[in-house]
């Protein structure tokens, strides 16, 4: 057993140990049986491969439409997962306060709270919908942007995916000033301090007031 563990990676192994673990610790009651077993430590892996600004206003000018160029904007000014931002209809969004509520999640391992998006969004967006102000906001499916992402990084060099656009996200607004912690309400993460938890105002108002004071561009 010892033996097959160690040949799956060091994430596989200590998932599937902890499995054993409570196996025959809790249940045979042998926790002598894995007394030997010793969980591998994972490597922090730390981004270095997030695109610059330039790249980002490189890879948006090549975008073929306006509604890539769009959910590109949405994407990297709000956080949000690919299928939260395709998923979004007009009741989902308050376009006086650029305020986005999600409801693309019917499952128990994702979670969605409040994201906002940005000036640069807002102007693209309004063009874009134009006098149109019902049903789905895209009316595109993942696939297809999946497809126009692809087709654009094959074109400009530039690798980039909707959940490189989130990370992008995440990293500017912790380079902006953000508390981890709001940057987590942001992109539906459950904080885990418990400052994060318990202490902290989660409030419309008060991610808005966050959200607008670092004054995240994209382009």
């Amino acid at each position: 057993m010892h033996e097959y563990l160690e040949l799956k990676s060091a994430n596989t192994y200590r998932k599937m140990l902890c499995t054993l673990k409570v196996f025959f610790r809790d249940f045979l009651k042998r926790p002598d049986v894995i007394a030997d077993f010793k969980f591998p430590k994972i490597p922090i892996k730390l981004r270095r491969d997030l695109p610059s600004k330039s790249a980002l206003n490189q890879f948006y000018d090549a975008l073929p439409e306006l509604r890539d160029k769009t959910i590109f904007l949405m994407y990297a000014s709000s956080g949000l997962r690919c299928s939260e931002v395709l998923g979004l209809d007009f009741n989902d969004v308050d376009f006086s306060k650029r305020r986005i509520i999600p409801n693309g999640h019917t499952g128990s391992t994702k979670h969605s709270y409040i994201s906002f998006y940005n000036d640069e969004c807002a102007k693209v967006l309004d063009e874009y919908l134009d006098s149109r102000r019902d049903g789905m906001i895209f009316q595109v499916s993942r696939r297809r942007i999946e497809t126009i992402f692809g087709n654009t990084s094959e074109c400009t060099g530039i690798r980039i995916t909707p959940q490189t656009l989130r990370e992008w996200f995440c990293s500017e607004l912790g380079r902006l000033g953000v508390p981890d912690r709001y940057v987590d309400a942001f992109c539906g993460r459950i904080p885990n301090s418990v400052l994060g938890k318990h202490y902290t105002d989660y409030s419309p108002e008060a991610l808005k007031k966050i959200y607008d004071k670092a004054e995240l561009r994209v382009l």
